[in-house]
């Protein structure tokens, strides 16, 4: 029977988790080579390559295959021990999740939050672009993330969430100066933009469906971007005449009321649906917490579909 031991996939887990085989050991009281020589061995009785030896290092695919099997052991021995009450000196498993950082900033925190009064459990959250969030879930360094691909990964579930609504927005200032003269398309595609980073496509998917395909506006659109990786920042970088940007509803509906930010005439607001997806395992932690995004969701997202 082939079996790999636990003390040589907890070290592999260790050095993805904390980058380096140096703060693995620190984290696994062990020293550096003793580190080394564990994944040596693990990758022996493999016949794989499982890590990459780069700064930070990096599992192969091989060696995603494994990091999941650690994180799924650590998961399950941690809640039979809650079963057995045997977790009181363990301390709190963490429970790895990735979401993007509008979902973040606004709906995300208080699900976490009950499931948190109700378990004894530490989110070590991954903030991500939701295109991106399902490949953490393929390297195995999450168990569950919020994500826009209804295609579940390779032994996950999906449920839908709703839809969060973006909408073209700029300060009333900006908006006098830069794009009041028209037509919307051509004075965008002169505008500064606001975008979150570089996966950050909303805008240029709002100019898409504004301007006529072919056309110079639709070419030169946003080429004068600002970069603002923080979803409140981005907001107040908008509200500040910095540039226009896609802002969802939660976060513009003060603005909105305050009169720090007006729509955009055209153009219609371009709409993501969300899903959730987790790991298909028995654990009443990850089961809690899906629940309580869920009903989060219900009341801040829009219906899907």
């Amino acid at each position: 029977m082939f079996d790999l031991p636990l003390d040589q996939v907890r070290t592999l887990l260790a050095a993805v988790d904390e980058g380096t085989f140096e703060a693995a050991a620190e984290t696994l009281h062990l020293t550096p080579s003793a580190v080394s020589q564990r994944i040596k061995s693990l990758e022996q009785r493999t016949g794989r390559v499982l890590l990459l030896r780069t700064k930070p290092v990096r599992a192969t695919a091989s060696g995603e295959i494994v990091v999941r099997f650690g994180r799924q052991l650590a998961r399950l021995e941690h809640d039979a021990g809650a079963e057995l009450g045997l977790t009181a000196t363990a301390g709190p498993a963490a429970l790895p999740v990735a979401v993007n950082a509008d979902s973040l900033a606004t709906w995300f925190l208080p699900a976490l939050t009950e499931v948190a009064a109700r378990h004894t459990v530490t989110f070590d959250l991954h903030r991500e672009d939701q295109d991106h969030t399902t490949a953490l879930l393929r390297q195995g360094r999450v168990m569950a993330a919020v994500t826009s691909s209804p295609e579940a990964v390779q032994g996950c579930s999906v449920r839908p969430l709703g839809t969060m609504r973006y909408r073209a927005m700029a300060a009333p200032a900006f908006f006098r100066r830069r794009l009041a003269a028209g037509p919307l398309a051509r004075s965008l595609a002169a505008a500064p933009m606001v975008v979150f980073d570089r996966k950050d496509d909303l805008q240029d998917r709002f100019l898409r469906a504004l301007a006529t395909p072919g056309t110079a506006e639709r070419d030169a659109a946003g080429r004068t971007r600002h970069h603002v990786p923080s979803s409140e920042a981005f907001v107040a970088a908008v509200a500040a005449g910095l540039g226009w940007g896609m802002i969802p509803d939660a976060q513009s509906a003060p603005h909105r009321a305050a009169g720090s930010l007006v729509d955009l005439p055209e153009g219609p607001p371009v709409d993501v649906p969300l899903y959730w997806q987790q790991w298909k395992l028995d654990s009443p932690a990850l089961a809690a917490v899906a629940d309580a995004v869920a009903r989060a969701a219900a009341v801040a997202l829009s219906p899907a579909g």
